[in-house]
C-alpha cells in the first residue's frame, strides 16, 4: 500500500502546535468578548454567486469550487464577510444596528503553498454593521491592536490606506467599475505601472494620470500630515478629498484614544478584495514579509445580498500568522497549564481504584492519565516523565487501608504518602518547579 500524505497546502497539527492554535484562538475570542462582540457560526461551505459576487478576481481564481450532488456551484469559504453579510441580509435582516459579530475558524484557497501561506488556514473574523461614522473605524483598528498584543506579539505595526480616494478620482473620470477593479488588483500586488496604463488606456485626463503617479509613491509615518497632503493631492476631485478628510478623522481618533502602535499611510495601497469602500488596512510584522491581519470599511455589500443598505467596517486576523509572528520574535507567553498526574495501580487487582482516584483527581481541575499498558512501576515512571506529568499517584493495596495513595513530584524526585481526600490540596502546594 502507498503511503499517504497530506493534500498538497493541508497540515496536520501536533499536540503543542494545536495547543498554540487554540490559545491564539481562545485570544481572540476572549477580545471579542471585551469589545462586545458576539460570536456566530457560519457553513464552511456556501453557493459561489455568494462567495464570488465581489471577492476580487484574485480571490475568485483561487476558490475551492465543485458541484454537489444536486448539481449546485458550491465553494469552500475563502473567508468570512460574505458569509456574514448574508446572515445580516436575512436571518438578521429586522434586528437592532449596529452588530458586533466574531467568528472564527478554517478557510481555503488555492494559494501556492509557503513560509505563513496554506491552502486551509485559520482565521478570527469581526464585522462592525450599522455605522458609518469614523469611531467604528477606528475601533476595528483598536480591536486588532488589542489582539496582537494580547497573542504575544510585541513588535508590529499598520499599513493604512483609503480606497475612497482612489475610487473618488476613477468615478470622476468615468472609469468603469470593471477596469477599476482591476487596477486595484494590480495596485494590490504592487504593480503600478500596469495599473497606471490600465488607467491611461480608460482614457481619463492628463491631470488624473498626474495626480495618480504621485499618489502612489506617497506615503508617510506622521500619519495625521500625510492625510491632510493627501486632500490637498486630489483637489478637484470632490468624492477623493472627502475621503481624505474621513481617513484624517479616523487617523485622529486613533491617536487620540493613546494607541502607539506605529502607522503608516500609504496613499497607494490597495486590497485585493472588491468589496472595500472606505478605510482600508493591514497589520504586520516588520521582520515578516506577511500580513498577519487585513480588513476595512465596506459599505455597499449587505445592499448587494438583498438587504437595507447597511453601512459596515470590518477585518479578518491569520490566526496561524500570528502564530508564526510570535514564534519569529521568541516572545511566545507560557501557557498556564493545569497541573497533571499519571496514576499508576501497583496490581492488576487495584485498576477499578485507580480510575476512581482519577476521576476524584479530574473533578478538582487535574490532568489525569491513568496507566492502561500493564507496566511495571519502573517502566511506568519513566513514561510519565517522558510525558512530562508533574505527579505520578501512585494506588497500592497498603496504602488504600489507610484510605491514602503515594504522591511523587516527578520534578523534584520527592514522594510522600498521602489521604485521598487531601491529593489536590497537596499538588496546589508543592511547586514542581
Amino acid at each position: 500500500m502507498s503511503e499517504f500524505k497530506t493534500v498538497r497546502g493541508m497540515r496536520d497539527f501536533l499536540s503543542d502546535e494545536a495547543e498554540m492554535l487554540r490559545y491564539v484562538e481562545g485570544t481572540a475570542r476572549r477580545v471579542a468578548g471585551l469589545y462586545g462582540y458576539e460570536e456566530i457560526v457560519t457553513p464552511v461551505v456556501e453557493s459561489y454567486e455568494l462567495l464570488a459576487a465581489k471577492a476580487g478576481e484574485e480571490v475568485r481564481s483561487r476558490m475551492f469550487v465543485f458541484k454537489d450532488l444536486g448539481g449546485r456551484d458550491v465553494a469552500l469559504r475563502p473567508e468570512f464577510t460574505a458569509s456574514v453579510a448574508r446572515l445580516v441580509a436575512t436571518t438578521l435582516r429586522n434586528e437592532p444596528r449596529p452588530f458586533r459579530l466574531f467568528s472564527v475558524g478554517a478557510v481555503y484557497r488555492y494559494d501556492e503553498p509557503q513560509r505563513g501561506r496554506y491552502r486551509e488556514f485559520w482565521q478570527s473574523n469581526y464585522e462592525l454593521m450599522g455605522s458609518k461614522r469614523p469611531e467604528a473605524d477606528a475601533e476595528i483598528m483598536l480591536l486588532t491592536d488589542s489582539l496582537m498584543r494580547k497573542a504575544g506579539l510585541n513588535r508590529f505595526a499598520f499599513k493604512i490606506g483609503h480606497v475612497g480616494v482612489l475610487r473618488g478620482i476613477l468615478n470622476q473620470e468615468k472609469v468603469e467599475d470593471k477596469t477599476q477593479s482591476a487596477v486595484m488588483q494590480l495596485m494590490d500586488k504592487k504593480q503600478y505601472d500596469e495599473a497606471l496604463r490600465k488607467v491611461e488606456d480608460a482614457g481619463v485626463s492628463r491631470e488624473c494620470m498626474t495626480v495618480l503617479r504621485r499618489l502612489v509613491e506617497f506615503s508617510g509615518k506622521d500619519v495625521l500630515a500625510v492625510a491632510g497632503e493627501i486632500g490637498v493631492l486630489v483637489e478637484g476631485y470632490e468624492k477623493a478629498v472627502e475621503a481624505a478628510k474621513n481617513l484624517r478623522e479616523i487617523l485622529g481618533l486613533l491617536l487620540e484614544s493613546g494607541c502607539k502602535t506605529e502607522m503608516t499611510v500609504e496613499a497607494g495601497f490597495a486590497r485585493g478584495l472588491e468589496y472595500y469602500t472606505g478605510l482600508i488596512f493591514e497589520v504586520y510584522v516588520p521582520d515578516m514579509d506577511i500580513a498577519l491581519g487585513g480588513g476595512g470599511r465596506y459599505d455597499r455589500l449587505i445592499e448587494l445580498f438583498g438587504g437595507e443598505p447597511t453601512p459596515a467596517v470590518g477585518v479578518a486576523h491569520g490566526i496561524d500568522r500570528i502564530m508564526l509572528g510570535v514564534q519569529t520574535q521568541k516572545n511566545a507567553q507560557r501557557l498556564e497549564k493545569a497541573k497533571s498526574a499519571m496514576v499508576i495501580p501497583i496490581k492488576e487487582e487495584l485498576r477499578g481504584e485507580a480510575l476512581k482516584i482519577a476521576q476524584m483527581l479530574r473533578d478538582a481541575s487535574v490532568m489525569v492519565e491513568v496507566e492502561v499498558m500493564g507496566r511495571k512501576m519502573a517502566k511506568a515512571l519513566e513514561d510519565a516523565d517522558r510525558r512530562k506529568m508533574d505527579y505520578a499517584v501512585i494506588v497500592g493495596e497498603r496504602e488504600l487501608k489507610e484510605e491514602a495513595v503515594v504522591i511523587r513530584n516527578l520534578r523534584k524526585r520527592v514522594q510522600e504518602t498521602v489521604k485521598i481526600q487531601r491529593m489536590t490540596e497537596r499538588m496546589e502546594n508543592q511547586s514542581t518547579a
